[in-house]
């Protein structure tokens, strides 16, 4: 079957891709409980869109509550197939969490981030730092050395305060909320969330 053409722009999925990468998610999830691998997909058989190389986050809930979240960070392979993976990977691979099981598979909430390529922040201190955030909006990966962390713009909903938000995002990282250094890098980012 040959794609259709799409008139989207490379920024916006329309809503068919949006909710063919809800099915891709959710068809892989599946396929994890009974194969204990993550479904195959062929990005050849999706929209252009699909087969743009671009990275995402699948996070997965269960009555309102966190109950999985993986992604990548950096672009490395086509969409359609960096969703199935990362969803089969949120499933049963986050280490916070047990296995899926398959009694939970139906209360199952999925959500897609699909990440802009992250761009370096130019900051001299915390303050100037806190003071270039646009809550809401910004997805932040925080780098010092081997320790590394993101949080996704959603984190912004349970740490509205950009101090707070920065704070815990040096904790994530396995650093002290204090901590702070000339070898520390901030790197910004956006994402298309749905649904």
């Amino acid at each position: 079957m040959v794609p259709m053409p799409s008139l989207e722009t490379p920024d916006q999925l329309s809503n068919q891709a949006r909710n063919t990468l809800l099915q891709v998610a959710d068809a892989s999830i599946r396929h994890g409980l009974l194969h204990s691998k993550p479904m195959q997909v062929n990005p050849k058989n999706h929209l252009d869109s699909l087969q743009s190389i671009r990275a995402s986050f699948v996070t997965l809930q269960k009555q309102g509550d966190l109950r999985g979240c993986i992604g990548h960070l950096d672009a490395f392979q086509p969409l359609v197939v960096d969703i199935a993976e990362n969803a089969y990977a949120a499933a049963f691979q986050d280490p916070r969490f047990p296995p899926l099981s398959n009694s939970e598979i139906d209360s199952l909430e999925i959500h897609i981030s699909i990440l802009t390529p992250a761009q370096p922040m130019v900051f001299s201190s915390e303050e100037e730092l806190i003071a270039q955030l646009h809550p809401g909006q910004d997805g932040l990966i925080l780098q010092d050395g081997n320790n590394k962390g993101t949080f996704l713009p959603s984190v912004w909903e349970s740490l509205p305060q950009p101090e707070e938000f920065i704070k815990h995002l040096k904790l994530k990282a396995g650093l002290p909320i204090t901590h702070w250094s000339k070898n520390l890098k901030i790197f910004r980012y956006t994402t298309e969330s749905f649904p």
